[in-house]
């Protein structure tokens, strides 16, 4: 009989799991062992709670890689992760453009994360869709089907039943859903373009995409066409493009634009310059369109450019 463990080291929570290897247990590595006795917990995540002391092999703390044998009792106390905190109300503002029983169009602001993520658990939109539609807790994601940057404001949908889920992930892969943008990028353009090279990430950076030898790259579309030409401001020549997604890869317009020399105003990350009135990349989803499953009609949306956009919008061309 185990005796229960008392250490006041460890933090223990009201539930703890124990195991008791049998006899057919082949020496093997605790960590391993444990991810296929939970193997609802990633692999990654009980490796940290063996570090922070939270499992014991025979009531003694254990080790990532020590090896498990027959008979060895394993006490496990699970901790909760950041992001089991993630899906919690906010009662965040949201600007909503449009909403049915099956899904509502939001216009993100700037600066908003769609969707908590490392360093990120909490003020996202899905923090404040989950406090506006309770029910949204039902569902994957929240509902969520496509994001936008951070950084980068403008439209996006989210379903209310997993039936509209369903539908618009399977428009999104078949490529039905529009997703048009407005970008103010470097440089002077003319006339439209295509920009068909494949996107994966940066094998030297972690947090920028590439078209450049990327680590496993993936099919990437983007269609252009100059909105507005020959801008100026403090020296800097632009130009006002607008932008359809025909692949949904992270970061794909900003990567495209800069894979042909035209990085966007303001964004660092791909090689664009900021200055007093540009803080961030300037790009705005504008116009969405999707398939209405109630209605069997496609839905057409469009919200204009934020205050930051058209201010710098109006320098570059004296208006």
């Amino acid at each position: 009989m185990h005796k229960p463990y008392t250490d006041n080291a460890i933090l223990t929570q009201q539930q703890q799991c124990e195991f008791t290897l049998p006899v057919t247990q082949r020496p093997e590595r605790l960590d391993k062992v444990l991810s296929a006795l939970m193997n609802n917990h990633s692999r990654a995540r009980i490796q940290g709670w063996i570090e922070s002391g939270h499992v014991l092999v025979n009531n003694s703390k254990a080790r990532v890689r020590q090896k498990v044998l027959p008979g060895d009792y394993i006490v496990v106390f699970p901790q909760p992760d950041k992001s089991d905190m993630a899906f919690k109300p906010e009662p965040i503002q949201l600007e909503v453009i449009a909403e049915t029983s099956q899904w509502i169009v939001i216009n993100k602001p700037a600066g908003m994360v769609t969707h908590p993520g490392a360093g990120n658990w909490s003020g996202t939109l899905l923090n404040g869709l989950i406090h506006k539609y309770p029910e949204l807790t039902e569902l994957p994601r929240a509902g969520i089907v496509h994001r936008l940057d951070k950084d980068t404001s403008g439209l996006l949908v989210v379903a209310r039943t997993q039936m509209a889920q369903t539908s618009l992930v399977r428009q999104l892969q078949e490529r039905t859903v529009g997703r048009e943008y407005k970008a103010l990028v470097h440089g002077r353009l003319e006339g439209r373009g295509t920009v068909d090279l494949e996107i994966g990430r940066d094998r030297r950076v972690a947090v920028r995409m590439t078209t450049n030898n990327p680590i496993a790259p993936k099919e990437a579309l983007t269609s252009f066409e100059v909105h507005t030409p020959n801008g100026s401001y403090m020296g800097i020549q632009a130009s006002e493009v607008l932008c359809r997604l025909h692949t949904g890869r992270t970061h794909q317009i900003r990567v495209h634009m800069a894979a042909i020399g035209h990085p966007l105003l303001g964004d660092i990350t791909y090689g664009g310059k900021t200055f007093n009135i540009c803080k961030r990349q300037m790009l705005h989803a504008w116009r969405l369109s999707f398939h209405d499953i109630d209605s069997n009609s496609v839905m057409e949306f469009e919200a204009s450019t934020p205050q930051d956009y058209a201010n710098l919008k109006s320098e570059l061309w004296n208006t």
